[in-house]
């Protein structure tokens, strides 16, 4: 990483990475339990839900530091905004691949699921540390800063 990145931004990408790799493999792993059982889509939806609820929880505690209940379901909201977009990429390379091939391989879904899961990551990362953690960081300034009754 760039020594121009401030500290702090290092150390969230660093943190996000690790969630990210232990949510993927954890996502992978159930895709590939639930796909010898149920169609795709569903195995996608599945394997996708499960792992953003615990994603938005490891990040939210482990890359941004947010501890406690305060804000809680505005951040999982947020997750929940992540999850549709992961939703809508995957779903649509699930339904693409199975389009240009009636029976791709199980392992070729996963690779391909994989890619486009690092694509909705990265949107990930940007909701949650510009959009909602930077909102709490801002609230949490003009508590400061506000005068005591």
């Amino acid at each position: 990483m760039s020594a121009a990145l401030p500290a702090r931004l290092r150390r969230q990408l660093v943190r996000f990475s690790g969630v990210g790799l232990v949510s993927t493999a954890a996502y992978a792993s159930l895709y590939w339990v639930l796909r010898g059982r149920i169609p795709e889509v569903e195995s996608n939806t599945i394997a996708l839900l499960v792992t953003a609820v615990a994603n938005t929880a490891a990040n939210r505690r482990l890359t941004f530091g947010v501890r406690g209940s305060h804000g809680l379901l505005r951040d999982h909201a947020g997750g929940l905004i992540a999850f549709g977009v992961a939703f809508v990429l995957t779903n649509a390379a699930v339904v693409g691949m199975h389009l240009m091939s009636r029976d791709p391989a199980v392992p070729l879904e996963i690779a391909v699921l994989t890619l486009v899961n690092v694509i909705a990551t990265a949107v990930r990362f940007m909701i949650f540390r510009n959009v909602l953690f930077h909102l709490r960081r801002l609230a949490e300034v003009k508590l400061v800063a506000s005068p005591a009754d």
